[in-house]
């Protein structure tokens, strides 16, 4: 089990390897290694969610499951007045995240190891954006959602990828049940955008 991209401590080998990418317009260089998430370059889910996101400029804005840092570190050039927390249950993500926040020179961000939101309880978000693990399963996805909207400021924004076939029908409705107002931003290959606003 501790070879899972959602396992707390890999022990894959590594295979550091860095990787460059265009995101919204803007460079960045990624290191990433084995044993995380979408090492081999940032995965088209999380790329049609960097283009679908609307922040404002000074939003604080949370990234759950945030791997080696692709959606929080774009977040965080987008948010210039505002601050990213980033979050992972996977060290060796976090430790990932946290080097490529200093290769891309991003300052306006926080970068924790946690398991879901245990190192964030009783802060508050105006955006919660997450490419959930699907893999770790619906459970824990579904706590992804549910404890999420505890954290999100009224009018606060989730933003969420998830694949047609992996789910997304069932995470709609779940969406829905906290919600009552979810929109489908946008949609890919097969990748769905929902946003979700705390009213």
């Amino acid at each position: 089990m501790s070879n899972h991209y959602y396992s707390k401590s890999p022990d894959t080998k590594h295979d550091r390897k860095q990787h460059t990418a265009e995101l919204r317009g803007m460079s960045f260089k990624f290191m990433t290694d084995s044993g995380v998430f979408s090492k081999a370059g940032v995965d088209y889910g999380s790329q049609v969610l960097i283009d679908a996101l609307e922040l404002n400029k000074n939003d604080r804005v949370l990234d759950v499951g945030c791997g080696y840092g692709p959606i929080g570190l774009t977040a965080a050039r987008l948010v210039p007045e505002g601050r990213v927390t980033m979050i992972d249950i996977n060290e060796r993500a976090v430790a990932l995240a946290q080097e490529n926040a200093k290769i891309n020179e991003i300052g306006n961000v926080e970068i924790l190891q946690s398991d879901i939101y245990a190192a964030v309880a009783g802060r508050s978000f105006t955006a919660i954006i997450t490419n959930p693990p699907i893999r770790a399963g619906k459970a824990v996805v579904h706590r992804i959602f549910e404890e999420g909207y505890e954290l999100l400021e009224s009018g606060g924004s989730m933003w969420v990828v998830i694949q047609k076939k992996q789910g997304a029908p069932s995470a709609e409705a779940k969406l829905e049940s906290l919600f009552g107002e979810v929109e489908e931003v946008t949609k890919d290959k097969g990748y769905r955008i929902f946003r979700a606003v705390k009213n």
